[in-house]
């Protein structure tokens, strides 16, 4: 009895556990759909908050076919030791003491931007010198000390330091410094001093090139970094963050480079900009993008045309009294017109192709005329010189060739008749059937050679079976073939090598036993 009562007050402990588990997972799972909802809620505010971004192709640049005819790069200016090519702009070559710099030739109007760099710093030191920098700032920088670019900017750079001034080996590296157009550049320091951020990134000899993602939206810029050990375009690492970072609303993108007593070369190979748009904002029109005073400066160059264009018809009124009433769109070939122009040179062209083959059509025929008569007198004469094989040309063969000729007759003649059906239709223009007549006369063509071929063959066969057997052509006898050597030449060859054989045997005899002498 007691062993039964434990029993069950273990079935009794389990099945209110039990029923507790159940009554908790309701619960579980409803905590669970709340976290599920909570992170797609948040998923979804973050698609909404990210930017609308548009490529800017006015401040962008990239190869192939990167430079135009007279050198230059659409939209950008460069100067200094700047070298544009079809696929990169070498800023600075890996000589001492260069300097070089591309910057766009407009202001950019947008508030907030985002740029792809990719560049490559190779040089064959350990150590290189100086480095390279991206810009954005109120005024172009076309030249300066500072990586070859000017001083006391306003607006913001992003160094990329090759060469360790301040010995404290934290080169290379990415530094972010500000100015406000006041500040010079602490070039001892490597800009410690006056960076608002930055990270020590190696971008010198990779193996593929380093791309930077520097991104400017509600005034805060974020830096990151492509180690240059990959190529995936996506593989970015985080290098420097500045907030509450307040920039000119407008101004030039550009990237400058310089060397020193150690040299680089620094590559550029592409420069793309996008502008960043915040949500539910509309993106500005490119008219509207244009600044007041680049419509202005546009409106009085149209003007200007529109007065040069107009001074230029009174001119040319004076000049050409004779065409003052007449419109300008008569001076020009209207579409109709240029078709009947085209089907007109196609008829004279077709017309002319016809009459070269009626040309070589009666060659023919003349050499036809020539060769019947040719074989016809060789047969006569055959037949009058050996009477005795004139019994060899059957009637039967004779009437073959009859009236192949027959036929090549009459093919001739049909031919002619379409010839001149073809060129009737062709001289009314009436209509448009020239294609079908020129087919139809290389298809009469091509049956009067194969006609000829057949007449040719049948008369080399008559003839060879005329000919008499003495006149046939035979194969020329071999030349004798020349001896080089008589029976007695041979002979005496012998005696002479079996006399030195038996001279020499002797001789080594003699030597032999001599030497056994001396034993």
């Amino acid at each position: 009895m007691a062993a039964r009562a434990q029993w069950g007050g273990l079935a009794a402990a389990l099945l209110a556990g039990a029923l507790f588990a159940f009554g908790r997972l309701p619960f579980a799972l409803g905590q669970a759909a709340a976290a599920g909802g909570s992170a797609a809620a948040a998923a979804a505010a973050a698609a909404a908050a990210l930017p609308h971004r548009r490529f800017e192709y006015k401040y962008s640049f990239k190869g192939p076919h990167l430079v135009q005819a007279d050198g230059t790069v659409p939209f950008w200016v460069h100067t200094g030791n700047a070298i544009p090519s079809a696929d990169q702009i070498r800023i600075t070559t890996s000589l001492k003491s260069q300097r070089g710099s591309v910057w766009t030739k407009t202001k950019s109007i947008f508030e907030y931007w985002e740029v792809e760099v990719t560049f490559r710093v190779t040089g064959r030191g350990r150590i290189g010198a100086d480095g390279l920098a991206v810009w954005f700032t109120e005024e172009q920088g076309l030249e300066g000390p500072v990586f070859g670019a000017a001083d006391k900017w306003n607006g913001v750079g992003i160094f990329f330091d090759s060469f360790d001034n301040d010995g404290k080996k934290n080169n290379p590296g990415v530094i972010v410094v500000g100015n406000n157009g006041k500040l010079l550049y602490d070039h001892q320091n490597d800009g410690s001093t006056q960076a608002l951020a930055s990270c020590q990134r190696d971008f010198r000899n990779k193996p593929y090139p380093v791309r930077v993602r520097i991104t400017y939206y509600q005034k805060t810029l974020t830096v990151l970094i492509n180690n240059g050990f990959t190529p995936d375009k996506d593989d970015y690492e985080f290098c420097a963050k500045v907030e509450d970072m307040a920039l000119p609303s407008q101004g030039y993108f550009g990237i400058s480079a310089a060397t020193g007593g150690l040299a680089d070369d620094h590559d550029v190979l592409s420069f793309l900009t996008f502008q960043l748009t915040e949500p539910g904002k509309e993106v500005p029109t490119p008219e509207a993008e244009i600044p007041q005073k680049d419509k202005e400066k546009y409106q009085e160059e149209f003007e200007h045309f529109q007065q040069e264009l107009d001074k230029k018809k009174e001119e040319f009124q004076k000049e050409h009294p004779d065409v003052q009433g007449q419109p300008a769109e008569d001076l020009f070939e209207t579409v109709s017109d240029r078709e009947l122009r085209q089907i007109f040179e196609g008829q004279n062209r077709i017309h002319l192709e016809i009459k070269q083959l009626n040309r070589q059509l009666d060659m023919i025929l003349d050499e036809q005329r020539r060769y019947v008569s040719a074989v016809t007198d060789e047969i006569a004469k055959r037949g009058a010189g050996f009477p005795s094989q004139q019994g060899q040309v059957s009637q039967q063969e004779i009437e073959t060739v009859v009236k192949t000729q027959e036929e090549v007759i009459r093919q001739v003649n049909e031919i002619r008749n379409s010839m001149a059906d073809t060129l009737r239709l062709i001289s009314g223009a009436q209509h448009p059937g020239s294609a079908a007549g020129v087919y139809e006369t290389t298809q009469h063509f091509n049956d009067i050679k194969e006609h000829l071929h057949v007449v040719k063959r049948d008369i080399e066969h008559l003839v060879q079976r005329n000919m008499p057997s003495s006149e046939k052509s035979k194969c020329p006898d071999l030349p004798p073939f020349p001896s080089c050597l008589s029976t007695m030449h041979f002979f005496i060859f012998v005696v002479v090598q079996t006399v030195l054989f038996i001279g020499y045997i002797m001789y080594r005899s003699q030597q032999e036993a001599a030497a056994k002498k001396f034993f």
